[in-house]
């Protein structure tokens, strides 16, 4: 009886909303976002 529980709620598939791929690319394009915003502001001690 246990056994056929654990069968039946064994299979649990968590489909993505959108394709890895596409989770990878959008982690990369914020990343680098973040890394130009970064750079912009790499001398802003300086000026004073």
């Amino acid at each position: 009886m246990i056994t056929e529980a654990a069968e039946t709620t064994a299979h649990v598939v968590n489909e993505l909303p959108i394709p890895a791929e596409a989770i990878g690319l959008l982690a990369l394009t914020g990343l680098m976002a973040l890394l130009f915003i970064t750079y912009a502001f790499r001398s802003i001690g300086d000026r004073h």
